[in-house]
């Protein structure tokens, strides 16, 4: 049963890496444009989101899984694997903490009609993004000091073990408490109170307008109102219930762990396939953003099926661009070709009109072919 499970989990793991680079990759220079109709605030949450989840992709995904599946590599020398895991646990901290931003965020649009002028613009959204980034940096700092290499192979340090003071001092059991509470408890805890909130404001405010506006139940009339915020309110129900639903797993099993106080080194089978199903969750939060947009945003939509389609468009250009140079020297060939003898021993030039009229005639297109983080994560060290 195991081995099945690290199978499909090794094969979940590659195609996480193959389609959560380039669709992050792909949002960011949407994003960046600024041209997808979403405000200067919006744009900016979610283009830090979505450098977040790139770059948890990078470390998370593909340089952690590659030491795994691939040992003995650079990767797994002593500085190098160190540096991975801190960059891997900022990464996972700003793409949790920068979608509760969002979700505050929405929230004050949505609810606070007093604040939303003050708050949810550009510049404000800048200040909040680079107090978090820099807040999570910090946090993470403590992690460059607790690790010791476990070999020295020809004065080389190999793999980073968790020195055992971390399991034993008081300081450092707070601050393991501490981390796991701050991702992803408390976060999910935010998110889900924040639109439980939203979700209270919205009935409220759309049955006092229906009674003001003498609307009857029987009736099926629009509010304008609601619908020009209906493209914020589908956007963060969308974002914040994929966070939700993918990172519930996760938070089950720390409770799991908390309550029943079952070292995860412990586990049976199924605890420990339903940890690693949590692990596989919380990966693929990673790659869905994009698709919520494209799903929920038109203009985004657009701009996301041009960009896939450019590098298509390219190569097709390019193929025209040769097609046509080839038809060119072919005609410039016959039209400088030599005078032949004929009988009679006149000298005249071959009648090639109706052989460039052939070659200016065929479409070029008979020659062408169309191209129609995971906090108690297997990423922190097991304990010994």
């Amino acid at each position: 049963m195991l081995e099945t499970f690290h199978s499909v989990r090794k094969l979940f793991y590659i195609i996480i890496a193959f389609i959560g680079v380039p669709v992050n990759v792909v949002a960011i220079a949407i994003l960046s444009r600024g041209k997808c109709g979403l405000s200067t605030c919006t744009c900016r949450y979610l283009l830090s989101m979505a450098a977040a989840d790139l770059l948890s992709v990078v470390t998370a995904v593909i340089l952690r899984r590659i030491s795994f599946y691939f040992p003995a590599t650079f990767l797994d020398i002593y500085p190098i694997c160190s540096v991975i895991f801190v960059v891997m646990c900022v990464s996972r901290d700003c793409s949790v903490w920068f979608t509760v931003t969002f979700t505050f965020d929405r929230f004050i649009l949505i609810c606070c009609e007093r604040l939303k002028t003050k708050h949810c613009s550009g510049k404000t959204a800048g200040l909040v993004l680079g107090i978090t980034g820099v807040l999570l940096c910090f946090k993470n700092v403590p992690f460059c000091f607790i690790f010791e290499p476990r070999e020295i192979i020809n004065h080389v340090t190999w793999y980073c073990d968790v020195k055992n003071y971390y399991y034993t001092e008081t300081g450092w059991l707070i601050y393991s408490k501490l981390n796991r509470i701050l991702t992803p408890l408390l976060p999910f805890i935010l998110i889900l109170l924040f639109n439980i909130l939203t979700v209270r404001h919205i009935l409220v405010v759309s049955r006092v307008r229906r009674a003001l506006r003498g609307q009857n139940k029987g009736e099926n009339q629009s509010d304008p109102e609601m619908e020009n915020r209906r493209r914020s309110i589908v956007l963060l129900f969308t974002i914040s219930g994929c966070f939700i639903l993918l990172w519930l797993t996760t938070v089950l099993n720390y409770l799991y762990y908390n309550i029943a106080g079952t070292n995860p080194n412990d586990y049976n089978d199924s605890e420990y396939i339903f940890g690693q199903l949590g692990y596989m969750l919380q990966n693929l939060s990673l790659c869905t953003n994009t698709f919520i947009y494209v799903v929920t945003q038109a203009k985004f939509r657009q701009a996301f099926v041009n960009a896939v389609q450019y590098p298509f468009s390219s190569l097709l250009r390019v193929i025209r661009l040769l097609a046509t140079k080839n038809d060119k020297s072919i005609k410039g060939g016959r039209d400088g070709e030599p005078d032949r003898k004929v009988s009679g021993g006149a000298s005249q030039r071959k009648d090639t009109t109706t052989d460039r009229s052939d070659v200016s005639e065929r479409p070029w297109k008979e020659i062408i072919f169309y191209p129609t983080q995971n906090y108690l994560s297997d990423a922190y060290p097991p304990r010994p």
